[in-house]
């Protein structure tokens, strides 16, 4: 056996412990990085405040200081210490004016100090226009600012540096939005949501772009996925509950708004306008009694909102009064029906033979009539109007002509409202006799023991 081989044996393990051994050493000390760069950190303040307890405007300590503070994210102390930089700049050629007024500006942004960031970003972009943190966040704040062209230039041009960042996307897509270019906006929120699917202000934004873009039912689906979250649930209820209103689909509605009132976080003025749309769609489902509660919520906790005090005088009347319910609420089936007991009502003791029934959508219905009496015969045309509001003079000419086109010899124009001055004064010399609200009701309570009823 050669000899060598003697020597390299114990050469290998000798080498083999020293490996080892570096290594524990190694692991001991390079496992606490962390407190190295504290003590570094540590190192450079002590260093920084010493020189700057000699002169207070030291640029360089202020900056070495200010860099620590601004890595650590301790924005407010890099506000201050970057504020003092920015005057030394002036004097200083060492100093590089655009990272400390760039750094300075954010600083300012992260501690909601949005003047100032936004003074500092735009000097900053005047020095520099091709940097994304200046293009963003001055972007970002335009939006804030509701300046929605100039937030798009600016975060479009953040993008094409960075065409991943998230929020550059979110606030585009926001910003687009908002400007009614809802195709754009639409693309770039999508593409903020597959880097971030659980952004909800994204998500509620893209829902109220498919509602713009006719795609009502995509819309629904992100709007009702976001019912439940506690910081834009109200809002989500509030705009699915009206998107059901117009789908005419009350029942959903109803829920979206009940969802949207037991958030307890809700803003007050939010869950007003909730219990205000949801007394309103309880009228269209026929809940009277339980619109009438929350009319009367509302008038409690903030008198005078919008119509309420209206409303809760209409719809107590109307829970005291099924006819009158039916009159102005019901289907068209049973609101012809009570019409044609109405006009058989008209003239007591006559022989009421009605000719023709005809309705126009749900506002008015027409019964043209023959009635005969032992003194007189003659073809009436009832106009029934549900609106509870004035009639003008336009309504009534447009009946005054339907009165000649079918021959009739006099009209009869009811409302549950009123009618106008001029609407008065256009009947004077026509044969067309106007019945409001008030007689309206007496007839309508006469019905109760008219006819066994």
């Amino acid at each position: 056996m050669d000899s060598s081989f003697f020597f390299v044996i114990p050469a290998v393990v000798i080498l083999a412990a020293g490996v080892l051994l570096f290594l524990i050493l190694g692991k001991k000390g390079g496992g606490d990085g962390k407190s190295a760069r504290v003590r570094d950190r540590a190192a450079v303040i002590r260093e920084a405040n010493r020189r700057l307890g000699q002169n207070p405007r030291d640029a360089e300590a202020l900056k070495s200081l200010g860099d620590v503070y601004y890595e650590e994210e301790e924005f407010d102390k890099a506000l201050k210490t970057f504020e003092v930089l920015i005057d030394l700049c002036a004097t200083n050629k060492e100093l590089d004016e655009f990272e400390v007024t760039l750094k300075y500006a954010i600083s300012a942004l992260r501690t909601k100090h949005f003047k100032e960031a936004y003074k500092s970003l735009l000097i900053a972009r005047s020095m520099r226009q091709d940097v994304f943190e200046v293009n963003y966040n001055l972007g970002y704040i335009e939006y804030r600012r509701k300046n929605y062209e100039k937030a798009v230039g600016l975060l479009a041009q953040a993008r094409q540096d960075q065409p991943e960042h998230h929020d550059t996307l979110k606030y585009l897509g926001m910003s687009l939005f908002r400007i009614k270019r809802y195709d754009d906006a639409a693309k770039h929120l999508r593409h903020a949501l597959e880097l971030v699917p659980d952004d909800k202000e994204a998500l509620f934004t893209l829902g109220q772009c498919y509602y713009e873009l006719n795609q009502v039912d995509r819309a629904i689906k992100i709007l009702t996925h976001l019912r439940a979250d506690p910081s834009i649930g109200p809002n989500a209820s509030l705009f699915a509950g009206t998107l059901h209103l117009k789908m005419r689909r009350p029942e959903d509605a109803a829920m979206d708004f009940e969802i949207g009132l037991r958030h307890e976080n809700a803003k007050p003025e939010l869950k007003l306008e909730l219990k205000y749309r949801l007394a309103n769609t309880y009228v269209q489902m026929k809940k009277i009694s339980e619109a009438l509660a929350h009319f009367e919520q509302i008038q409690r906790e903030q008198p005078g909102y919008r119509d309420v005090p209206s409303q809760i005088s209409r719809y107590r009347e109307l829970s005291l009064n099924s006819h009158l319910q039916t009159y102005l609420l019901g289907s068209t089936s049973e609101f012809v029906t009570l019409c044609r007991k109405l006009a058989a009502l008209f003239f007591p003791e006559a022989r009421v033979q009605i000719a023709d029934i005809s309705v126009h959508k749900t506002e008015y219905a027409d019964i043209l009539s023959e009635v005969g009496t032992a003194k007189w015969e003659d073809v009436v045309l009832f106009r029934f109007i549900r609106s509870s509001s004035n009639i003008g003079d336009l309504a009534l000419r447009e009946m005054y002509a339907r009165v000649k086109e079918v021959k009739a010899g006099r009209g009869i124009c009811v409302s549950a409202g009123g009618f106008s001055e001029t609407a008065q004064q256009f009947v004077e010399a026509r044969l067309i006799d106007l019945v409001e609200k008030e007689d309206l009701v007496k007839m309508l309570n006469r019905l109760s023991t008219w006819n066994g009823e």
